[in-house]
């Protein structure tokens, strides 16, 4: 297949990019001019270098494509003002699938977020991870960030009701190699390595390899349902930041920080902080936002990805490995 990826110098976009490739699919890549290209070194693809605000450019550059994948967004938990973000996640995702579908792409995947998946309900000291079923609330869209993509989502949900063949995967927290920025998740493991982590905040996530959810997006591409929406994460990857962080002490060698911070103080620090950024414009190093979704255990249930699309498991204790491994090698480590 000829396929056309937005977003293709990011974290999961990279690894797409590479899967797809050595699948033997031919990649054009939609890029900003003057963007970080090293996740993409070592693969072959037609680059074309434009923005997802100019919507006929895009369905120019999609002429003679198969597959869509919209994995671009903007990505950020503080920003001093916001409408960038909003304008690049809203318009930006119907503007894609608009001109996918204009251009004759036969499937059109876009990337979302379990964040636009409800968070689990605890009951008596038990939580049961949430499936694609499990209606977010709008106290739940807690910063901008989420709000963006979920109005996104909806986007895509509806040109999909509109006949357009649109099929919505939501990954869980991917790791693992070319994080070139990094993530904010990406952060919290070089910040480990460097020693730069005197503590943790109680919350829990689903750890899956990057690996996974790039060949999740093929997956989806080729298997998945049009209109359906599916969380591609690990059955068995859903662990405390304490279990996350006592297995990266045993795959570095590195020593996980013992002491727990109380969320009030946390959250106390983080208004101070993002207090600081708005005067010097900086970003804070623990937003607001972060913290707040750290309140929750974010854990999430990928079975319908599982057995609809025959998503792969890779242990998450192997994604750490990895990416241990890759910033390792890359110099994020001082």
């Amino acid at each position: 297949m000829k396929c056309f990826v937005t977003g293709a110098s990011g974290f999961i976009g990279a690894n797409l990019v590479h899967e797809l490739v050595a699948n033997r699919h031919r990649v054009r890549a939609l890029l900003r001019p003057g963007i970080d290209l090293r996740g993409l070194q070592g693969v072959e693809f037609e680059r074309v270098e434009g923005d997802l605000s100019d919507r006929a450019r895009l369905a120019q550059a999609m002429e003679g494509c198969d597959w869509c994948f919209h994995v671009a967004a903007s990505y950020h938990l503080w920003l001093r003002d916001y409408a960038p973000m909003y304008e690049a996640n809203v318009q930006g995702t119907r503007n894609v699938i608009e001109a996918a579908a204009q251009a004759g792409c036969m499937r059109i995947v876009y990337t979302s977020t379990v964040g636009c998946i409800g968070l689990p309900v605890p009951f008596e000291g038990r939580v049961t991870p949430s499936d694609e079923s499990t209606q977010v609330r709008e106290d739940q869209m807690s910063n901008h960030y989420k709000r963006s993509k979920w109005q996104a989502e909806q986007v895509a949900t509806t040109l999909a009701r509109r006949g357009m063949p649109v099929i919505i995967v939501n990954p869980s927290t991917p790791v693992g190699p070319r994080d070139v920025k990094p993530t904010p998740t990406g952060q919290i493991i070089v910040d480990f390595l460097n020693r730069r982590m005197p503590a943790y905040l109680d919350t829990g996530l689903n750890w899956v390899h990057v690996r996974d959810v790039a060949i999740g997006h093929i997956l989806a591409a080729r298997n998945g349902s049009i209109g359906q929406r599916y969380i591609l994460g690990h059955a068995e990857g859903n662990w405390t930041m304490k279990q996350a962080l006592d297995v990266l002490a045993k795959v570095s060698g590195v020593a996980a920080p013992e002491w727990r911070i109380p969320y009030k103080l946390a959250l106390i620090a983080a208004h101070m902080d993002e207090a600081l950024s708005r005067l010097t414009g900086r970003p804070p190093r623990a937003p607001l936002a972060g913290v707040r979704m750290a309140k929750h255990k974010m854990y999430f249930n990928p079975a319908k990805a599982i057995r609809e699309l025959q998503l792969p498991q890779t242990p998450p204790e192997e994604a750490l490995a990895d990416a241990v491994k890759w910033f390792r090698a890359n110099g994020y480590v001082k």
